[in-house]
């Protein structure tokens, strides 16, 4: 930790805490909001800003803040959101080392801590059909592999040392937090902006592609769900419902009150990643967790927020 942002742990007054290690993203932003709900103090980790400020691939400063804090609870959500080739080398520090950092710190100082590890959909072989606990791994890019790495250190800590630690494949999810380079936020950003007079075109791909439309806020409370319980260690999470990028495109500019196709360009050329991506959330719902917002209310939120 530096010397900048240490703090005196003693100012975390009440009796759990709680650890969150990337906590800049929305993940992080709507877990804090659940936990305080719940009364637990929260310690923000990241890079750049937070109650410390630190790399998960540093062991030592992983150590040092699990030793100094001794949470009841770890959320890992440090990553970058991509697959890109070109993010391989982050990807092995952060979702690799940085796993085995937390797992192995939280072994010494940390035994009865829950740890909640963030895994992907993007980890399993997707054949279009949805995708459950059971769908086999497939490492279809180095991000991809580096989740699954992850998995089976997980796996290892969890069967060797008894570890409570957790790992919710997350399918996608969005929020007004989410950045313009994710394609729904940007198809809504876009959209507002045209509504306001911009003479702009938005630019996309394949919008036939078929995925989830989540909530964040409902993604974090399926996390809290999984880590207070102990007999399921590993979910999927998801809603089970899938929509194409065309519906999200539709949806948004008719909230504008916009016709999409005089403002659309499709991108010739442009190969997906995959066609559908969808979950069977069978276990998660199983636990009492459900969605509480739907396709077209996560697109007028966040509209209205743009509008």
């Amino acid at each position: 930790m530096t010397k900048d942002t240490a703090i005196d742990i003693k100012t975390f007054s009440k009796p759990e805490k709680a650890l969150i290690f990337g906590a800049n993203g929305q993940d992080g932003y709507y877990l804090e909001k659940i936990l305080r709900t719940n009364e637990i103090s929260t310690i923000k980790i990241s890079r750049t800003s937070g109650d410390f400020r630190g790399d998960v691939s540093d062991y030592t400063f992983v150590k040092n803040v699990i030793q100094s804090c001794e949470p009841q609870y770890i959320f890992n959500f440090a990553a970058l959101s991509t697959t890109r080739h070109e993010a391989l080398f982050e990807h092995n520090t952060s979702i690799g080392t940085g796993t085995i950092n937390i797992l192995e710190a939280a072994r010494l100082f940390a035994p009865n801590a829950k740890i909640f590890l963030a895994g992907s959909a993007m980890q399993f072989l997707n054949e279009g059909i949805p995708i459950d606990e059971s769908t086999p791994f497939e490492a279809m890019s180095i991000y991809a592999a580096a989740r699954i790495y992850a998995v089976h250190i997980a796996r290892y800590y969890r069967r060797t040392f008894l570890q409570k630690n957790y790992i919710g494949y997350l399918f996608n999810h969005d929020s007004p937090l989410r950045s313009e380079r994710h394609v729904n936020q940007k198809i809504v950003k876009t959209a507002s902006r045209i509504a306001e007079g911009s003479q702009e075109k938005l630019h996309l791909g394949d919008i036939t592609v078929k995925k989830e439309f989540m909530h964040a806020r409902d993604a974090v409370a399926a996390i809290w769900t999984l880590v207070n319980q102990d007999k399921v260690f590993e979910a999927v999470i998801g809603t089970g419902l899938d929509y194409s990028i065309q519906d999200w495109v539709v949806q948004c500019f008719s909230i504008a009150n916009l016709d999409w196709r005089d403002h659309i360009v499709i991108e010739k050329n442009y190969t997906p990643e995959y066609q559908r991506l969808v979950s069977n959330p069978t276990r998660i719902f199983g636990l009492g967790w459900q969605p509480k917002e739907s396709f077209k209310s996560l697109a007028l939120l966040m509209m209205r927020g743009e509008l």
